[in-house]
């Protein structure tokens, strides 16, 4: 029986080689690659989320550890691919708005998010509406993150709501953040939820996801 707890605790100090090992060993002895990452790799980034959250780590620390579980996804996405086991939470559309150039907490919530068990489509910084509903409907998703650090920025969040309205995917539930992102400037625009940080962010996803479902 591989011993999850020491794997939680590797990927918590981030030792990304260990990690790497024990998920190679742990498929070696006949674990299912699910099991492996619910129990490896999901239960320990969950513990990351909400130290993060309460803050016994930093975001250095939170990225080391989602770069060890990286390596474990490394190993374990072909198979969960190949033998149909993978059971994503949902898809989930990140990228900070047109014209805003920051990206840290984007990457924090992707890191986050997907170690929670969401598939994540980056699509990086300065990203208008068009992208964001040419990568919803090429990905199925069912949910969109949206970053901005600069007050000139915000309102393209609404354009992004709009448009995918528009498009007739209102459907799509529409998370955002940012540090001047507030809950009722979501609500002005019609988003579906305000993430103040990565760790609420992803509780967000968690519940918008039985809801599409």
């Amino acid at each position: 029986m591989p011993d999850y707890p020491l794997m939680n605790q590797a990927l918590y100090e981030g030792q990304a080689p260990k990690i790497d090992a024990m998920t190679r060993a742990a498929l070696d002895e006949g674990r299912g690659p699910h099991e492996v990452l619910q129990e490896g790799l999901i239960a320990g980034m969950s513990v990351v989320g909400e130290d993060f959250k309460y803050n016994r780590l930093y975001v250095p620390q939170v990225l080391v550890a989602a770069r060890a579980m990286k390596a474990g996804m490394a190993v374990l996405k072909p198979l969960l691919t190949a033998g149909g086991e993978s059971r994503s939470l949902g898809t989930v559309i990140m990228g900070t708005v047109k014209g805003d150039l920051h990206d840290i907490g984007k990457n924090l919530v992707c890191m986050m998010a997907e170690g929670a068990g969401f598939t994540i489509v980056d699509l990086g910084i300065d990203q208008s509406a068009d992208k964001f509903v040419a990568a919803v409907r090429e990905h199925n998703a069912s949910i969109v993150g949206m970053s901005a650090l600069l007050t000139t920025t915000m309102p393209y969040m609404k354009v992004v709501i709009d448009k995918l309205k528009d498009e007739g995917l209102d459907h799509v539930k529409v998370c955002v953040g940012g540090a001047p992102v507030s809950e009722m400037f979501a609500e002005e625009i019609g988003a579906d939820g305000y993430g103040a940080d990565a760790p609420r962010a992803v509780e967000l996803f968690k519940e918008m996801a039985p809801a599409i479902a």
